[in-house]
């Protein structure tokens, strides 16, 4: 990639994030009243995150199996409402043991 190149992808990157950012403080100039607009908008946050997160945490290891066996060790544990210490722990050793298996 020329230095040129590497300029205009930055250039646009910025113009296209700050857009994003500057629209709705332009076109919304009042509260939002409207319930379904004001949970959506709750949600976006956990819901960005989780897609982009989702992915790096199955491909992490290096191998499908123990990432997904990691986890589902995680999911398990998270569900059955472990403390977030014990389910890191128990999702990283499954995920090991996986691994060298």
């Amino acid at each position: 990639m020329t230095i040129e190149k590497y300029f205009i992808y930055l250039a646009v990157m910025a113009g296209v994030t700050y857009l994003i950012r500057a629209l709705p403080l332009t076109l919304c100039r009042g509260k939002v009243k409207n319930k379904f607009i004001k949970s959506f908008l709750a949600y976006v946050p956990y819901a960005v995150l989780a897609a982009m997160t989702f992915p790096a945490v199955i491909y992490s290891t290096g191998e499908l199996a123990s990432g997904i066996a990691g986890t589902v060790t995680g999911l398990f544990f998270s569900y059955k409402r472990k403390s977030l210490l014990t389910v890191a722990v128990l999702a990283c050793t499954v995920a090991f043991v996986t691994s060298i298996l």
